[in-house]
């Protein structure tokens, strides 16, 4: 119960001093993704200002996973080349037989190959280097896995993409 509070706070922390303006320079960006669960290849493309589709392929132990986010993005702190942005999405893949650990330090243990299906959730800040085509973020991402669950996961994540004006 205490993780969830804290993370609530987080939440409502970022969205406080966010403000809502112009948002993104790029409009496409292609890179890596590290996460508590699966390391892959993103993709962010915005189709304004503020609204942006992220896809991510990610691999993790025994198992492939595709997620798709729907991103809100705005300025963070007054900084321009600082954005906060949040959004939704799913994901859906597999995973191989095995023991995985899950946020609240628990095991699951499958017999067998599992689908993995459910709700996905970004929160954080990117950050595009001044005068380079580098982006950096750091967020969390809420998941909520139906397929092999029910069960709630969040894990964070960090992304490097090289970003095409």
């Amino acid at each position: 119960m205490k993780k969830a509070t804290y993370t609530l706070l987080i939440i409502a922390s970022f969205l406080f001093m966010a403000k809502r303006s112009s948002a993104q320079d790029y409009k496409l960006a292609v890179g890596l993704k590290f996460g508590g669960y699966e390391n892959g290849i993103s993709a962010k493309y915005f189709t304004d200002k503020e609204t942006s589709l992220e896809g991510i392929l990610g691999f993790r132990q025994n198992g492939l996973v595709i997620t798709g986010l729907y991103e809100t993005s705005m300025v963070a702190f007054n900084v321009p080349a600082l954005k906060f942005y949040y959004g939704f999405g799913g994901h859906i893949g597999s995973i191989g037989q095995g023991t995985y650990r899950t946020f609240d330090g628990s095991d699951k243990t499958y017999t067998r190959p599992q689908l993995l299906l459910g709700g996905d959730g970004a929160i954080g800040l990117e950050y595009m280097i001044p005068q380079s085509p580098i982006a950096i973020s750091l967020d969390l991402n809420p998941r909520v896995e139906l397929a092999s669950g029910p069960f709630f996961d969040i894990a964070p994540g960090l992304g490097l993409k090289y970003v095409f004006q």
